[in-house]
């Protein structure tokens, strides 16, 4: 399929996991993506990856300078973007008498501030019959020991599925989310865990999950990128859950 010929998407996060494997499909079904990481280095090793129809840039989700350049960097390969995936973020987990102010200030200015002012930001180069699709997550449904801040930070985010689909309707932009389940991506990797408690957390996640197995990143690309086709005209406003159903069944 080439559902996305010549067609330009901007995934924030794009140098491994979910937004990866997004732009990877996107560009195989036609499209260029532009990825943002936070690392020189991982940025490079992506768009080598990716290929010719792969842009990268070097931009932290949780840094408003690198947010407030993000549109010029953005206009060195193209002037309209008809997909932006606002992906970027990872977790940090603790319990409310641990969680120090930095630790709050940091999950909401990457997963909040950043999300909003990422797409502030690039909604300029946004025309109508493009699309914009928010990573939420499944934890928001549920009362999680340990993610009180991580939580309510996806919260936010899924609130501005609604109140961005509200005001970008007469723009003629869709407005969606994804809300992954567990995903086998490099979640875990800032919380300060050691990797044999990484594959702990792992093995005792897997026993709750309905299909006792973690999704596959591709699984997540093609949520995003059927809410970015023309298949989903009339979708908007919505939040796709893709976690195998671990927010409505119990073990």
């Amino acid at each position: 399929m080439q559902r996305f010929k010549n067609k330009f998407a901007l995934i924030t996060g794009g140098t491994n996991g979910m937004g990866y494997a997004t732009a990877r499909q996107f560009i195989e079904e036609g499209g260029f993506a532009i990825i943002t990481g936070r690392s020189t280095a991982t940025v490079h090793k992506a768009v080598t990856e990716l290929g010719e129809n792969a842009f990268g840039i070097v931009s932290d989700a949780g840094n408003m300078q690198d947010i407030f350049q993000l549109q010029e960097s953005v206009k060195h390969y193209t002037n309209t973007v008809d997909l932006l995936f606002v992906n970027a973020g990872y977790g940090k987990f603790a319990p409310v008498e641990y969680a120090d102010e930095s630790h709050f200030d940091e999950l909401f200015n990457m997963l909040v501030k950043g999300v909003f002012f990422t797409v502030q930001q690039i909604l300029p180069l946004m025309k109508s019959g493009s699309s914009v699709v928010f990573n939420t997550s499944f934890v928001t449904g549920t009362g999680t020991p340990n993610f009180s801040v991580y939580s309510a930070a996806k919260s936010a985010v899924q609130s501005f599925i609604k109140t961005f689909a509200a005001e970008f309707t007469e723009k003629g932009i869709r407005v969606n989310g994804i809300s992954p389940g567990h995903i086998k991506t490099n979640i875990f990797n800032n919380t300060g865990l050691n990797q044999e408690q990484i594959e702990g957390a792992i093995h005792g996640i897997i026993s709750e999950i309905p299909f006792k197995r973690q999704g596959e990143p591709s699984e997540i690309a093609n949520a995003v990128l059927f809410l970015a086709s023309q298949e989903a005209s009339y979708i908007h406003g919505t939040e796709l859950m893709v976690d195998a159903g671990i927010s409505v069944i119990r073990p």
